[in-house]
């Protein structure tokens, strides 16, 4: 288990890293007594769960679900069924050009996706953003949630970048390479960071649109 750290499995590890970041973070502290228990997020891993994050690149949430349902109406939700499927099949299932290759992509990866369990972060980087749709921030955000990986950040994420540039008082929105290096200091929980922050970032936002 040294290999690939903690993974969280309940709501019981997610508290156990909030309280490590409180106590290492005074930040931290004052972020979590606003938001109370962080949520465990955890989802299914493999094929399906990383064709839906190609589906929802760069479209509202209801327009992602709308699709995803229709996909999964259409059983377009293996690599068989995308090897299989026609043009015609995946744009009337509301697929762009770009996805149908993104798609495609994926289900001609062959990737084991129980062979990812096994393996480093940085294998799981590597093995996910080789596939053409697939970037850096859906291989972190897959790793945290699909495989629990307890010490995975995202720091391309903007809602990330700010909620850390208002509970830090920063002068500006960090960039990712800035706020990956502010994370580092958040191990071996980055990934109860990244919870943290989201959930701190929706309470800020209420506040300043209270104001």
């Amino acid at each position: 288990m040294s290999r690939i750290g903690r993974i969280i499995e309940t709501p019981d590890c997610v508290a156990e890293g909030a309280a490590w970041l409180a106590n290492h973070e005074p930040r931290f502290a004052q972020a979590l007594a606003l938001t109370g228990p962080l949520p465990l997020r955890r989802k299914p891993d493999g094929f399906a769960e990383l064709l839906s994050a190609i589906v929802s690149q760069q479209v509202s949430v209801a327009s992602a679900a709308a699709i995803w349902g229709r996909m999964q109406d259409a059983g377009l939700t293996t690599p068989q069924a995308i090897t299989a499927a026609t043009d015609d099949d995946l744009r009337g299932a509301g697929l762009s050009r770009q996805k149908m290759k993104y798609a495609r992509a994926l289900a001609g990866e062959g990737i084991d996706f129980n062979a990812l369990r096994d393996m480093a972060d940085a294998e799981i980087m590597k093995t996910l953003t080789k596939v053409s749709g697939i970037g850096i921030w859906t291989a972190e955000i897959y790793a945290m949630f699909s495989l629990g990986r307890a010490d995975v950040f995202a720091p391309g994420d903007l809602a990330l970048q700010e909620s850390a540039r208002i509970l830090f008082d920063l002068p500006e929105r960090p960039k990712e390479r800035a706020l990956r290096q502010m994370a580092e200091d958040w191990s071996p929980w980055r990934s109860v960071a990244a919870r943290a922050l989201w959930a701190y970032y929706r309470v800020a936002k209420d506040r300043e649109g209270i104001r």
